[in-house]
C-alpha cells in the first residue's frame, strides 16, 4: 500500500539492455517523529510510559503510609509530566537545518542518491539530495532523508533525529525517564517488604476499613477503588520491577554516554566515527603482529637450520684442508721453480737420461737453495718434488706423495 502512494521518477541509470530507464520509487523527507510510519521502539516507549504512569498513581503509591505517599506523588509526577513534555517535544520539533526547512515542502519526493555522480551526499558544503547550502556540523540522516543541524543520532525511541534544536527536550527526557524509573522501583520495593513486615502501614486508607479480612487489598484509591488479593497485588509487582530494571539499565546506559560526551565536547555521531576508526586501526595492528609472527617464525625455522649445516660443513672444511695442506705446498713450491727455469732447461728436461738425472739433481737442488732457501726443513715431499723435477711426475690423487712412472723408475 505505501509503495501505491509514493511517486515515481526516472532517477536509476539506463541498463545495457533497455531502451528505458528504470521507474524507481523515491523517498520523500520525514518531517517529524509523528511522520508515519512509526517505528517499533518508538510504540514500545509509548506503551511502557502509561503502563508504568498507571501502575505508579494508580496502584502503589496510593498504598504509601502519610506523608509518604504525598511526596512520592509530587516526586514521581514531576518526573512523569517532565517526560511527558518534553519526550512529546523532541518528536514534534523538526531538527532539519534552516534552509531545508526553507525550501522543503515535505510533499514532493526526494531524488536517490547516486554515487556515479556525487562521492558524498554533502561535498563542499553542498547536499545534493536537497540541493541547498549547509554547514560544517550538518549531516544528511538516511532515515529522515534530509539534512540535520548539528547532527547528534537519529533516535528509534523518538522515530526523529536529534539535532541542535531538539537535543535538549531530549536530554531532559532522558533524566526524567531515568529518575522516574528510579523512583518507581524504590516505592515498589518497600511496598513489598512491609507487605510481609507491617501490612497494616500500607492499609491506612479509610477504605480498608470496610474490608473484613486482611487478604483483600484495593487499587486506584482514592477516587475508583477496586479490590484485589495479595498475590495479584505482588505479581504486578514482581513483573513491574522487572521491566523497570531493563527500563534502568537502558536509561543508565544512555545517560551516562551523554553525559560523558557533553564532558568531551563532542556528539554521538562523532563518538561512533572514533570508535570506528579505532576498530579498524586495532584489526590493522593485529593483522601486523599476525604476519610479523609468520615471519619471526620463518626466520627462526631457517636460522635453526643454518646452525645445525655450519658445523658439519666446518669439520668437513677443515678436513680436507688439512688432507691437502702438504700437496698444496709442494705443488706450489714445484710451479714456482718451474718458473725459474730457462727455456734450455725446460727444452733439455724433455729428452732426459739416467746419466743426466743425478746431474740435473745436483744442479737443481743447489740453486734452489740459494734462490728459495729451499733446505731439508722443509721435509720429505719438498725434496722428493724437488729430485724429481726433471722427470715426468704424477700427482697422486689421494695424497700429497708424488708419483714416478714405473719405466723410470726401473732406470733410475
Amino acid at each position: 500500500m505505501s509503495c501505491c502512494n509514493q511517486r515515481l521518477r526516472r532517477t536509476a541509470p539506463i541498463r545495457s539492455g533497455g531502451s528505458r530507464n528504470e521507474l524507481v520509487p523515491s523517498k520523500p523527507a520525514r518531517m517529524n517523529g509523528w511522520s508515519w510510519p512509526p517505528q517499533a521502539a518508538q510504540v514500545i516507549g509509548w506503551f511502557v510510559f502509561i503502563y508504568m504512569a498507571i501502575v505508579s498513581f494508580g496502584m502503589y503509591i496510593p498504598l504509601l503510609p502519610p506523608p509518604w505517599n504525598h511526596v512520592a506523588y509530587a516526586l514521581v509526577g514531576i518526573a512523569f509530566v517532565l517526560h511527558f513534555v518534553t519526550h512529546l517535544a523532541a518528536e514534534i520539533i523538526d531538527p532539519a537545518d534552516a534552509s531545508v526547512r526553507a525550501k522543503q515542502t515535505y510533499s514532493n519526493p526526494m531524488p536517490l542518491f547516486d554515487r556515479t555522480k556525487q562521492p558524498h551526499v554533502i561535498q563542499d558544503l553542498h547536499c545534493y539530495l536537497c540541493d541547498v547550502k549547509v554547514g560544517p556540523k550538518v549531516k544528511h540522516c538516511g532515515v529522515c532523508n534530509k539534512c540535520i543541524e548539528d547532527f547528534d543520532h537519529h533516535c528509534k525511541w523518538l522515530n526523529n533525529c536529534v539535532g541542535v534544536r531538539n537535543y535538549g527536550y531530549f536530554f531532559v527526557a532522558l533524566c526524567s525517564a531515568t529518575f522516574g524509573t528510579l523512583m518507581l522501583i524504590m516505592i515498589i520495593l518497600f511496598i513489598f517488604i512491609q507487605h510481609y513486615l507491617h501490612p497494616d502501614d500500607l492499609r491506612t486508607a479509610p477504605q480498608f476499613n470496610n474490608l473484613l479480612t486482611n487478604d483483600t487489598w484495593l487499587v486506584f484509591l482514592p477516587s475508583a477503588p477496586v479490590k484485589t488479593t495479595s498475590a495479584g497485588l505482588l505479581i504486578v509487582a514482581f513483573f513491574t520491577v522487572l521491566l523497570s530494571l531493563v527500563s534502568l539499565l537502558l536509561l543508565g546506559h544512555l545517560l551516562g554516554l551523554h553525559l560523558y560526551l557533553l564532558y568531551k565536547g563532542i556528539s554521538t555521531y562523532d563518538y561512533i566515527k572514533m570508535q570506528r576508526q579505532k576498530e579498524a586501526r586495532n584489526k590493522d595492528l593485529e593483522v601486523e603482529k599476525a604476519n610479523d609472527t609468520k615471519h619471526h617464525n620463518k626466520a627462526t625455522n631457517s636460522q635453526t637450520h643454518s646452525i645445525d649445516c655450519e658445523p658439519k660443513l666446518a669439520s668437513n672444511t677443515s678436513a680436507c684442508d688439512k688432507l691437502s695442506f702438504s700437496s698444496r705446498i709442494s705443488e706450489s713450491i714445484c710451479t714456482e721453480l718451474e718458473n725459474f727455469k730457462t727455456p734450455v732447461e725446460r727444452d733439455s728436461s724433455l729428452h732426459y737420461s739416467a746419466d743426466d738425472t743425478s746431474k740435473d739433481y745436483g744442479v737443481l737442488s743447489e740453486s734452489s737453495s740459494r734462490v728459495w732457501g729451499v733446505g731439508s726443513e722443509f721435509g720429505a715431499d719438498v725434496s722428493e718434488c724437488l729430485r724429481s723435477d726433471s722427470v715426468p711426475q704424477v700427482q697422486n690423487p689421494l695424497g700429497s706423495s708424488v708419483m714416478i712412472p714405473e719405466d723410470i723408475r726401473h732406470q733410475t
